[in-house]
Order: C-alpha cells, then sequence, then structure tokens
C-alpha cells in the first residue's frame, strides 16, 4: 500500500503560479510512473501530467508550455509547477502512483486525498 499525501493548493490569480507537492510512503518509489490528475466541478477526472520511473515526462495539451512536473526520488516526492494559470486550471488536483510510459498507456494505482485549486480575480 501506497500513501500519498499532497500538498501547495490554494487560490491564485489568473496568470499566476503555484506549485503542487506529492510525497509518497514507500520503499519502492522510484518504481512508480508518478501522475497529476485534476477534476473541475462537474467534470471528470482527468490526467495532467505523468513522470515515469525513468523520469521521462509526458503533459497533457491543455496545460503544456505552463505545466511542468518533476521528481525528487530522494525525498519520495514529485511536484507540479504550475504557470499561467487560468481559470479553467480551477480543481481538485490528485497525485497519483502507477505504471505506464506516456499519459495514454498510464494506469493509477494509488491515489492521494487531493489538494484544492482555485484560479481566481
Amino acid at each position: 500500500q501506497v500513501q500519498l499525501v499532497e500538498s501547495g493548493g490554494g487560490l491564485v490569480q489568473p496568470g499566476g503560479s503555484l506549485k503542487l507537492s506529492c510525497v509518497a510512503s514507500t520503499s519502492h518509489f522510484d518504481f512508480y510512473t508518478m501522475g497529476w490528475y485534476r477534476q473541475a466541478p462537474g467534470n471528470q477526472r482527468e490526467l495532467v501530467a505523468i513522470t515515469t520511473h525513468r523520469w521521462v515526462a509526458d503533459v497533457a495539451d491543455a496545460v503544456k508550455d505552463r505545466f511542468f512536473m518533476s521528481r525528487a526520488n530522494a525525498k519520495n516526492a514529485v511536484y507540479l509547477q504550475m504557470n499561467e494559470m487560468k481559470p479553467e486550471d480551477t480543481g481538485v488536483y490528485y497525485c497519483s502512483a502507477g505504471a505506464g510510459e506516456s499519459l495514454s498507456t498510464y494506469q493509477p494505482a494509488y491515489w492521494g486525498q487531493g489538494t484544492r485549486v482555485t484560479v481566481s480575480s
């Protein structure tokens, strides 16, 4: 069982930046592909970005060139740097651990509790 704890959510103005963090409780962190999902009100949960155990990153078109995912294996942590934020980025952001080499093949196995992000003036 892997426990994931997200932090860093909050209120940000359009055009602003926010950085989310996720820490995993596992001794096998290196083996997991990690992912960030988000769920806007009334919408389905969507995959935003992944980073594989080989440090390959992939991001969704909707956030390309604005969101950047990174990982620090020594800290069992992943991060999501969100820049030039838009109101449509509002939602609950979830960290996940799973397997897969790309957005299309990623399969989450574990979930965090989520952190809320609101983009509003």
